[in-house]
């Protein structure tokens, strides 16, 4: 008996690896996603200029990708706040007055034209596209599911243009959070954002789906014991053993980063 509807994930045609370079753009759910990346040490920029929500602000950003290998991009909202003295979409309102923009909500064209561009420019990058399942709950529920409704077109879109390029992908998070995990102990206390449990299980998922590889495996085994050694909390901070044990933990650091330079 199933308890729950699985959301089907083809495996990606390619790989992230540790050869990679990674950027991640866009909402806070881009920040949950890049943190659990670095738990593996992979190579990881995240909202350099700060956690970025349209897909306006993002492709504002989108030239940092030169230095990088992959870019995986977050939409969280297709709401945009136009200054009305410049005509210009804002990163964030900056605590000025409401009165000083205008507010509206982005077509599925708009954003396809705009990201259309994105990927050409750009077409020798890997992009994973997926929808923030965090709610926007301040532009008012039946306005967060219009916004979600036209970022998953877009995307929907766009891949459909590109559709013989394999260097796009899609990857389902705001669906596992709404029909997989369909239940409020999966939110956190503020009922718009998934708990630690939701972002493991969506990690779980995107591990499956784009760190396959069998040569990463044993690499992100070893280097996760790493972390959690070195954010082990001891009861006894103090004691002998726990010394000893650090000094292990630093040796063994120490001795993969001759194998694994790129470790900070």
């Amino acid at each position: 008996m199933n308890f729950f509807t699985p959301i089907s994930i083809p495996r990606s045609e390619w790989t992230i690896t540790y050869d990679d370079k990674l950027l991640l753009l866009g909402s806070c759910f881009a920040n949950n996603i890049a943190r659990k990346l670095r738990e593996y040490f992979f190579r990881v920029t995240v909202n350099p200029t700060g956690t970025l929500y349209n897909p306006v602000s993002i492709a504002r950003h989108i030239d940092l990708i030169a230095e990088h290998d992959v870019a995986i991009i977050t939409f969280g909202t297709a709401w945009v706040y136009v200054d009305k003295a410049t005509g210009e979409v804002v990163d964030n309102c900056q605590k000025r007055p409401a009165s000083d923009f205008i507010r509206r909500r982005m077509s599925v064209d708009e954003i396809v034209e705009l990201w259309q561009s994105v990927v050409e420019k750009h077409a020798n990058k890997r992009f994973v596209f997926t929808v923030s399942p965090i709610r926007h709950l301040k532009d008012g529920l039946h306005e967060n599911q219009l916004s979600k409704a036209t970022l998953l077109l877009a995307i929907e879109k766009l891949n459909n243009i590109n559709c013989q390029l394999s260097t796009i992908n899609y990857f389902p998070s705001y669906e596992i959070l709404m029909d997989e995990l369909r239940d409020y102990r999966f939110y956190a206390s503020d009922m718009m954002h998934p708990s630690e449990t939701a972002i493991d299980y969506i990690w779980e998922r995107f591990e499956k789906t784009y760190l396959y590889k069998d040569e990463n495996r044993e690499t992100m085994r070893v280097l996760h014991q790493l972390y959690l050694d070195r954010n082990h909390r001891p009861l006894y901070p103090d004691s002998d053993d726990y010394r000893r044990f650090q000094a292990a933990t630093e040796a063994r650091a120490d001795e993969l980063r001759k194998r694994y330079p790129w470790i900070e």
